[in-house]
């Protein structure tokens, strides 16, 4: 089962989109998050390119355990509510409400 690992910045974006398209193109529906330390938005570009490419496949694709960093990001860029549809219920991106 596909995991990413460690970084996914702009230097690893590539492989690391590759690999996850090949797990979406085989099946896989949920990816595992909690192996990722660094991140920058390259890492929310490449979680949304996965749903899209689930979606393409009509296919659901969940995400869990994203850090603390990684939802920072997604608010940041206003689209943890996109994202958010793909987060495991149980370790949601922390949207604010103000």
């Amino acid at each position: 089962m596909f995991a990413p690992a460690q970084a996914l910045t702009f230097d690893t974006a590539k492989g690391v989109l590759e690999a996850g398209l090949g797990a979406i193109a085989t099946g896989q529906q949920a990816i595992d998050l909690a192996q990722i330390k660094r991140v920058d938005s390259s890492a929310v570009a490449v979680l949304l390119a996965w749903q899209r490419a689930a979606r393409e496949r009509g296919a659901p694709l969940t995400f869990s355990n994203p850090s603390v960093s990684l939802s920072s990001l997604a608010t940041l860029y206003g689209v943890a509510d996109l994202l958010q549809a793909g987060i495991d219920a149980s370790h949601p991106i922390a949207v604010p409400h103000h």
